[in-house]
């Protein structure tokens, strides 16, 4: 679904959150939970295992080449080089790129004997605009860690993945959902814009720290994909199990997070109006 600059398209955006006071003691907001990615937490180290776990079965089974959107402090690229493939991950600095080389998965698990590694080369540029890639070079794209939710014309970015994709390529991409946007909108006490928010064309959502993310239902995400000229494949909640949820059983059970994982992998609903991250897989035709 294209965003319209007429009064067609609906947008959701809210003014930022104000601090509650000193002396009321708040309960944990959905921000705490999303707004960073602190792997000490039990929440996310249940939620990297899980997208570790999903990456892997994603991943095409023959070595091929693969372009990584997602960012420095996401784990795609280590686990796709282990994989096989050869892997070119996009880096927004010089600053950001690997130091060393990485011979685990994740910190912890070793890489598979039956293949070897493939190679990992970091390129500083644009994840919005691949205008540094020629077309139809890539057997797959990764897209994870909400990139695509981070640039606001989500189209431009879809149809850059499409472009650089060859004819069978596949990506795989996350996304925030409306559930993430209409808890920060709550949260916030925009009870107005979360009236119009499951309706809206376009839900743009401000964080607390002054960033600003795009919302989908599956809806619009599999729309967005067809119309950069992709296949969907699925659509799906990349967890269903909240973050207070995870942390109550892995308090109570530290071994707990093997089982929350297998959990998650064999959950069949796709609702959106459950999870708050929507992960996606389409392929390009041909």
């Amino acid at each position: 679904m294209r965003p319209s600059s007429g009064s067609a398209a609906q947008l959701a955006v809210s003014p930022t959150s104000t601090a509650p006071a000193a002396d009321i003691p708040a309960p944990r907001p959905t921000a705490a939970h999303f707004a960073t990615t602190d792997s000490l937490s039990a929440y996310w180290r249940f939620y990297w295992a899980v997208a570790a776990a999903q990456l892997t079965r994603w991943l095409p089974r023959e070595p091929g080449c693969i372009l990584d959107l997602s960012g420095p402090d996401f784990r795609s690229a280590p686990r796709a080089v282990a994989a096989g493939h050869d892997v070119v991950t996009l880096l927004p600095s010089v600053e950001t790129a690997p130091r060393r080389t990485l011979k685990l998965v994740n910190g912890h698990a070793p890489s598979p004997r039956h293949r070897q590694p493939g190679r990992l080369r970091s390129v500083v540029g644009d994840s919005t605009f691949l205008s540094g890639f020629a077309s139809e070079v890539f057997d797959g794209v990764i897209a994870d860690n909400r990139v695509l939710s981070q640039h606001l014309v989500t189209e431009a970015s879809l149809a850059e993945i499409a472009r650089v994709l060859r004819p069978g390529g596949r990506t795989l991409l996350c996304v925030d959902s409306v559930v993430l946007g209409m808890a920060l909108l709550a949260e916030q006490d925009c009870w107005p814009e979360l009236s119009y928010a499951p309706n809206a064309d376009v839900l743009l959502v401000p964080w607390p720290d002054g960033t600003i993310t795009r919302c989908f239902t599956a809806e619009q995400l599999a729309e967005l994909l067809t119309d950069a000229g992709l296949e969907l494949e699925w659509v799906k909640p990349r967890t269903v199990l909240s973050a207070s949820t995870v942390e109550m059983m892995m308090d109570g059970d530290p071994r707990a997070l093997n089982r929350l994982v297998e959990m998650e992998l064999k959950a069949a609903n796709s609702d959106d109006y459950v999870g708050v991250h929507l992960l996606a897989s389409a392929r390009k035709p041909g």
